[in-house]
């Protein structure tokens, strides 16, 4: 495997506004610490030379030996001579003993398995047995799978045949392979900001120039689509990716009005949309149902990419794309140049439980109503400060924490035994400091404990609020 070796000048895009009213050293030190616990910076990363590092940032070098220092004293960093300074992820982290249940997970906005999940490994077991005397690489998805998926995309409202299907290994995979098919290096992508991390990870690691487009809790529209128009107008991006329906972290979903406007939009431009639909079914109690994206698109060239990993179990790591026949056949030969094939037994397992999908998503609503009702009661109650949005469904809120500190708020939580994201995680300019995405999948007995450990690490993380970043202020 290749060495990950970070640049001055990559970092200090992770970076943003790392300042704060303390020792530069320590404020260094816990923001880099924050790359490393929330993925922006993998483990095992080489870190600049600490006179590069210093020179950019415009600090002595006795600062950035300093911060080096006090993250290799906290296991999230190792130095040995001649090879530098890498990352690190302490496998066992010291739990403070008064949790002694270990760290609560807020990171992941996932639910676990459903109670259907036996019966279907159960048959899929006795499905697996003819196609055994196959190689087991599948590079397209299985009849089976491909068959069930489109019989869901034609009830939904979008007529859709099983070769208009390519199954991948998880969302993440499909917008990869889409990124790799369809951007040139210097090709401008437009997302939403904030938005699912991954997205843009594998946008820019094919080599694409980011244009963002606000997403707001505030309003009736959520997308700011005057804003989205000129972009498009004014770039002409290659393509866009969108999440129409309750969009991560914000819990939006787009109007029919703003659904019009966009798919207009990249109709006037030739801008190919990606419609990422993976939390689309995840409703709670939304007053209006919308058909995907791809049946209203009328000039528009719309791809969506579904998920079994947020409606079934995040364990069964299956994708799909669903597209038309040419483009289908044009990433087929895409990806097999990038993996041999999506886990038969997962495809099978999917299979099984789409043929009771209808109580799958009855089981899910359910756990994320009593989430969602926990986390609009004891999240005000606790931060009356604080603006958590009502939302109809989805996996996430996207709480406004009333100050710019989710980074620090984030590292203090973790000493308080809970994990969870800070709000830049979402953005791609270190932008969205005053806000947390809280996840509606956990039990509200998880809440009550999550609430409480953002209570005690409060203090210490809102006393050296971050420095406004400009006019950017405005928009986070």
């Amino acid at each position: 495997m290749s060495e990950i070796v970070i640049g001055a000048r990559a970092l200090l895009d992770l970076l943003g506004e790392w300042r704060g009213a303390g020792p530069s050293y320590e404020a260094l030190a816990d923001r880099l610490r924050l790359l490393v616990i929330d993925g922006r910076l993998p483990s095992g990363a080489r870190l600049p030379a600490e006179r590069e590092l210093a020179a950019d940032l415009g600090v002595s070098r006795t600062t950035v030996t300093a911060a080096y220092q006090r993250l290799r004293e906290q296991r999230f960093a190792v130095s040995r001579q001649g090879s530098g300074t890498r990352t690190a992820l302490p496998g066992a982290a010291p739990v403070p003993s008064t949790h002694p249940t270990g760290l609560l997970d807020f990171t992941k906005a996932a639910l676990p398995a459903p109670s259907m999940m036996p019966d279907a490994v159960a048959e899929a077991s006795t499905l697996l047995n003819p196609l055994l005397l196959d190689s087991g690489y599948d590079t397209i998805g299985l009849p089976v799978l491909r068959e069930a998926i489109a019989r869901r995309f034609t009830e939904r409202g979008l007529p859709t045949d099983a070769d208009q299907i390519l199954v991948t290994v998880g969302a993440q995979q499909a917008i990869a392979l889409l990124a790799r098919a369809l951007v040139s290096r210097g090709d401008r992508a437009l997302i939403e900001a904030p938005t699912y991390p991954h997205a843009y990870d594998a946008l820019g690691a094919a080599g694409a120039r980011i244009v963002t487009v606000p997403v707001s809790t505030e309003g009736v529209d959520g997308w700011d689509v005057d804003v989205l128009e000129s972009v498009m107008r004014r770039t002409s991006p290659a393509i866009a990716y969108l999440m129409p329906d309750f969009q991560n972290p914000t819990g939006r979903t787009m109007t029919a009005a703003v659904r019009r406007r966009v798919l207009a939009a990249a109709a006037a431009q030739g801008t190919i949309v990606i419609a990422d639909e993976t939390p689309a079914e995840l409703d709670i109690d939304r007053p209006e149902t919308f058909p995907p994206l791809a049946a209203t698109a009328g000039a528009a060239h719309v791809i969506t990419i579904g998920s079994a990993s947020k409606t079934m179990w995040g364990g069964l790591r299956v994708g799909w794309i669903r597209a038309e026949r040419a483009m289908i056949r044009r990433l087929h030969g895409v990806r097999a140049t990038m993996d041999l094939g999506t886990p038969v037994l997962d495809q099978l397992v999917v299979a099984r439980l789409f043929d009771r999908f209808d109580a799958v998503l009855a089981e899910r609503r359910a756990a994320l109503a009593a989430g969602r009702d926990a986390l609009e009661a004891r999240v005000p109650a606790a931060f009356p400060d604080w603006t958590v949005p009502h939302v109809h469904g989805g996996l996430a809120v996207w709480a406004h924490i009333g100050a710019p500190v989710s980074s620090q708020l984030a590292l203090a939580a973790r000493s308080e035994g809970l994990l969870v994201t800070a709000g830049p995680r979402f953005g791609v300019d270190g932008a969205f400091e005053r806000f947390l995405r809280l996840p509606l999948t956990s039990a509200p007995a998880q809440v009550d404990r999550a609430v409480a450990a953002l209570q005690r690490a409060w203090p210490a993380a809102s006393r050296h609020p971050l420095p406004e970043p400009g006019a950017l202020a405005a928009v986070v």
